[in-house]
């Protein structure tokens, strides 16, 4: 490995997905100013959307996620052209 180029600052951050609360710990440089107390101990927080507990693909099960009724305005926009 080149000398220089990677992080040095690696500790053990708590990655939370907000879509199923699910939360795991894995080492990363990520900036967070939030803290997550997991099992007695307090790490920094990063939070997902969606993660590999939540991902369709991963899961197995389809899942609509409307954010904001982006449905609604994709119909509302596009009803003007429909014949």
């Amino acid at each position: 490995m080149r000398k220089g180029i990677h992080p040095e600052n690696y500790r053990l951050v708590a990655f939370k997905d907000m879509s199923n609360d699910e939360v795991f710990l894995t080492k990363s440089t990520a900036n967070t100013k939030e803290t997550l107390e997991v099992d007695g101990v307090e790490y920094p927080l990063v939070k997902l959307e969606i993660s590999r507990t939540s991902h369709p693909f991963y899961t197995g099960k389809s899942k609509l996620i409307d954010t904001a009724g982006r449905i609604d305005k994709f119909k509302n926009k596009y009803a003007k052209f429909k014949k």
